[in-house]
């Protein structure tokens, strides 16, 4: 099932996810404008409306894993693989170290075919970490997708295809040439991960 960018800007708008203010990223930068995708993946059936447009496109793909980076990847990956029929498994911080890894027990095939997915993608970290991950335990990633890239398409993957379902510019700053910060406005951190580590 196809989904239009106008469709999955309407989708967060409406679920009061398209937010403005002075946000710090989950990479470290400045941004006046931040979308709130907990807002959106809240609703399930948002949620399967969204995934349905990434497994509609990954179909022919013959994935046999999809793959999500903590947090939100997590929710994506696992419906996505429930479209698809196939397994689910995530990324999680190194727990020394940068990058991340796979825990808990899951483990990849040599030459296992992995479709990556994540919600907002900034700068790429997340899913360039998560492919490294993927890469690491032997298997092939055969592509990436996003709901939201918000870097207007200036965010690269690790060379492999790669697709969003919405791509939107968003301006974000180093913290030392923000803006906002030059005009003393307070910044706030929303999300869980902490904004001196690698992220989205």
């Amino acid at each position: 099932m196809g989904i239009s960018p106008a469709e999955v800007e309407e989708i967060f708008r409406a679920a009061g996810a398209f937010l403005d203010g002075h946000f710090v990223l989950s990479s470290g930068r400045h941004s006046p404008r931040y979308l709130e995708k907990f807002q959106v993946l809240q609703w399930p059936e948002s949620t399967e409306r969204l995934c349905a447009a990434i497994a509609g496109r990954a179909r022919d793909l013959r994935v046999e894993t999809v793959a999500g980076p903590t947090t939100g990847g997590i929710i994506l990956a696992h419906e996505v693989a429930r479209q698809l029929g196939v397994r689910a498994v995530y990324a999680e911080r190194a727990e020394s170290g940068p990058g991340r890894a796979f825990r808990r027990g899951f483990q990849l095939r040599p030459g296992e075919r992995v479709l990556v997915v994540d919600d907002i993608m900034s700068t790429g970290g997340s899913v360039d970490e998560t492919i490294a991950a993927v890469r690491a335990g032997g298997a092939e990633v055969v592509a990436a997708a996003v709901l939201v890239d918000r870097s207007g398409g200036s965010a690269h993957t690790a060379g492999v295809p790669y697709f969003a379902l919405w791509e939107v510019s968003i301006d974000s700053y180093d913290p030392l040439s923000c803006p906002q910060c030059a005009r003393g406005e307070p910044a706030r951190k929303p999300g869980t991960t902490p904004a001196a580590m690698k992220g989205a």
